[in-house]
């Protein structure tokens, strides 16, 4: 059975939904652009705000506080972004899967949830990038297991997510082609639940983003340690409809933000300065495919 999911502290081996992770880092200060928020497009600039969908929890790019608010890396970022434009931004919470259908539905005007930017969602949305990411498994304390040969093994991951879709089906895939046993998937709708399992020795092996993984094994205090180094790296987008106007302009104000260090300053806030980009572009996936 897994812990409750309300809880602020990490009780007998569990990790909480809602965590004192510590005091959440200050925002940096950011100023209005003008240049930039005159290409706002029109129903967005009279509204005032954008509408975000977001999935909680993944630390430490999206979670809730002790107070129940919504906070994290992407959630400062995107709150520099929407500074620079004069404007804010509006969380909805969301079943990580229903974020992109919601931006195709116009529901959302983004989707933030550190959605990999993959050719195939380039199909539904377009992405703005804004961050890079590799995938990390880790292992308890003492048990290892290599990601390469996990043949058979349990492994825990979050429900829609690259490692979830594509990563490690495919692993499990390669061993039953070479004659082994699959890998055994559990899914889960949240990350709190996929750290759970293995720490409970549930499953042998998670596997997720890295800094997700990273923050997974700091907050477990050693009871959870890597299976490996960090491989596959992309970038993260921010999702809106294909075709909106606002995706150049999330792109500009953002790379507003890498060119004057902001950007770098709330990257180093929040410990995940090695996935620093320098340069947002839309559609990283078929840039780098270029």
């Amino acid at each position: 059975m897994l812990c409750g999911l309300a809880g602020v502290l990490l009780v007998a081996g569990c990790v909480t939904n809602i965590e004192d992770t510590g005091p959440v880092p200050s925002k940096v200060p950011v100023r209005p652009v003008a240049a930039l928020a005159a290409r706002l497009p029109p129903d967005i600039a009279a509204a005032g705000e954008v509408v975000v969908g977001v999935n909680v929890p993944y630390q430490p790019n999206e979670y809730r506080d002790r107070h129940g608010a919504i906070v994290g890396f992407d959630v400062d970022l995107m709150d520099a972004v929407t500074a620079v434009l004069g404007i804010r931004a509006r969380y909805a919470e969301s079943a990580f899967e229903k974020i992109i259908p919601a931006v195709q539905a116009g529901t959302y005007d983004v989707g933030m949830s550190s959605i990999t930017d993959s050719a195939e969602r380039e199909e539904q949305v377009d992405f703005v990038t804004y961050f890079s990411a590799g995938v990390q498994w880790a292992q308890r304390a003492g048990h290892p297991i290599d990601p390469e040969d996990a043949c058979g093994r349990r492994v825990a991951v979050q429900a829609t997510t690259v490692e979830h879709i594509d990563e490690v089906p495919a692993k499990s895939e390669a061993c039953v082609a070479a004659g082994k046993d699959p890998i055994i998937i559990d899914a889960f709708d949240e990350q709190s639940a996929v750290t759970n399992a293995l720490v409970l020795g549930q499953v042998d092996a998670m596997s997720a983003d890295s800094p997700v993984t990273a923050y997974a094994i700091k907050q477990t205090a050693g009871k959870i340690e890597p299976a490996g180094p960090v491989f596959d790296s992309a970038p993260y987008g921010w999702a809106v409809a294909k075709g909106a106007p606002l995706a150049p302009v999330l792109r500009d104000a953002v790379q507003y933000l890498m060119d004057n260090g902001q950007y770098r300053q709330i990257s180093e806030n929040w410990g995940v300065q090695e996935g620093a980009l320098r340069t947002s572009v839309i559609n990283g996936a078929r840039e780098s495919a270029r």
